[in-house]
């Protein structure tokens, strides 16, 4: 009894050694980023990769935030000009006028969903037992639905499809892209980016001119005239400004990539773990989980450090604007030197 004692004490110890030992980011010198904050009165209390739903039902959108209530129970998903997407833990799409305020449709997708994207009357989802699909508003029909490889584990910063002209990309949980013409669903295409066995799902969907850009936790690719290109690395977050691929990766380091995915430019914040990140007119932006927001030049030779305070609710950037814990920060208001 008494070594069974000393083990799980021993077993204790390192344990709790270990989370001790955790190292953060602790820069020598920060500056106050006060003069671009100011309150926008409301908690974020959930995210999706186009926005995120207020403690008031109310939601963030790439515009800001926006009036319209969601819902009890619902959570923001996406919007476009004229509707706003939301889902509730139920597996029920709402679609809502923007105009009116009003529920525009109510579809029972039966399954909860991940993602979706809407253009010209036409959504594309993704559900969270990997099943992918296309509805119709006008006919209130699904042109499609169909089911991928199971997943056990997921990402939380699961990408939303895109619409490249009559093509929908839906950005898998199971690490792949399915490509199918709204016109002819019978023949999609299938594109793998990784095969890890957990967290797999696609993070990251854009384009960068006529190249498409994906990311998984674990690899990047590109897709283009140059064919498919690709570029590991533990990913937390991609941002694309001009020609240029920023990654930010788990290890703290921020790597700036060409058309090529070669290494151009790298800087590293050692212990640093970024919980948002951009790039926008020529300057890098890392927020650091414990406050740190680091802006950078676009060769990421010059830096500066703000110090905005820990991150305790979900993060989300917008534009210019950075939302995080009740405040908004301009962006484009702070420099690297």
């Amino acid at each position: 009894m008494k070594q069974l004692s000393f083990i799980a004490f021993t077993t204790l110890a390192l344990l709790f050694s270990g989370c001790s030992s955790k190292k953060y980011f602790e820069p020598e010198t920060t500056f106050s980023a006060s003069s671009a904050s100011k309150s926008f009165g409301g908690e974020l209390v959930d995210l999706s990769r186009d926005g995120g739903t207020l403690d008031n039902g109310h939601y963030l959108g790439k515009s800001g935030i926006n009036a319209i209530d969601l819902g009890e129970g619902y959570r923001f998903l996406n919007e476009n000009n004229r509707y706003v997407l939301a889902a509730n833990a139920e597996g029920i799409l709402k679609i809502i006028n923007k105009k009116t305020g009003e529920t525009q449709r109510a579809v029972s997708l039966h399954i909860p969903v991940v993602a979706a994207s809407i253009k010209n009357g036409i959504i594309a989802y993704i559900l969270n037992n990997n099943t992918f699909g296309i509805y119709e508003m006008g006919a209130n029909r699904k042109v499609v639905e169909s089911r991928s490889e199971r997943t056990f584990a997921i990402d939380t910063r699961a990408a939303s499809p895109m619409f490249i002209e009559n093509l929908v990309v839906m950005p898998m949980l199971d690490g792949k892209l399915i490509i199918v013409n709204i016109n002819d669903t019978e023949n999609a295409k299938v594109v793998y980016i990784s095969s890890e066995p957990a967290f797999n799902n696609v993070i990251y969907l854009s384009r960068m001119g006529n190249t498409m850009v994906a990311a998984t936790p674990k690899r990047l690719i590109t897709l283009g005239s140059a064919g498919k290109l690709e570029y590991r690395a533990n990913i937390s977050e991609v941002a694309i400004d001009g020609r240029k691929i920023y990654l930010f990766t788990k290890e703290g380091k921020i790597l700036a990539l060409n058309s090529q995915l070669e290494v151009v430019a790298t800087s590293k914040f050692k212990f640093a773990h970024y919980a948002v990140a951009t790039a926008f007119n020529g300057k890098v932006y890392a927020l650091d989980q414990q406050g740190s927001l680091i802006v950078l030049n676009s060769m990421l030779t010059k830096s500066k450090v703000y110090d905005v305070g820990a991150v305790d609710e979900p993060a989300f950037i917008s534009g210019t604007k950075l939302y995080k814990d009740g405040k908004v920060i301009e962006l484009s208001k702070l420099g690297y030197e």
